[in-house]
């Protein structure tokens, strides 16, 4: 995977004019947090919506990831995790930069070797349930920001930041 270095400070000083969304850390205490070996991310949404059932981030970081970052709503749970090291090891064979969950996720040490950007809320070593249930490119809404597939997202240290347009 090749990664191009930005900062995503510098992304929204040099882009006043595109309406640029930031993901505003949580007024309840969910901070995300960065758990892959990549700091820095980005590249083209894919989205998908589940609570508590992963069965669908497992399904999408199966496939050809190249130059995309798997959103995931999770609603926030912290009951389970939504990724561990054996699908994150699936997202890094298929190419994926990266996945931003808005849950929670597991395997963190596993998670710090691979060389993929994870921003999670939280960790927990409970696994989710698999069902079979979530939605797949659906219009996302969470920390302040509305997220589509076909968006591109741009993640570091500081912060997350998202465009309707790629920017780097």
């Amino acid at each position: 995977m090749s990664t191009i270095p930005f900062v995503t400070c510098d992304l929204l000083d040099d882009n006043p004019e595109k309406n640029l969304q930031v993901v505003i850390p949580s007024m309840d205490g969910k901070f995300f947090q960065s758990y892959g070996a990549r700091k820095t991310f980005g590249g083209q949404v894919v989205t998908v919506k589940c609570f508590e059932d992963n069965s669908r981030v497992k399904e999408l970081l199966a496939t050809d990831g190249t130059d995309k970052v798997l959103v995931v709503d999770g609603g926030a749970s912290m009951r389970c995790a939504l990724m561990g090291d054996m699908i994150a090891e699936s997202a890094v064979k298929n190419n994926w930069n990266g996945v931003v969950i808005y849950g929670c996720v597991r395997d963190v040490d596993a998670l710090a070797t691979l060389d993929l950007g994870v921003h999670a809320l939280a960790a927990i070593p409970q696994k989710s349930n698999r069902k079979g249930i979530g939605e797949v490119d659906i219009p996302l809404y969470f920390a302040g920001v509305t997220i589509q597939s076909g968006d591109f997202i741009y993640a570091d240290n500081n912060g997350i930041v998202i465009a309707k347009e790629k920017l780097v």
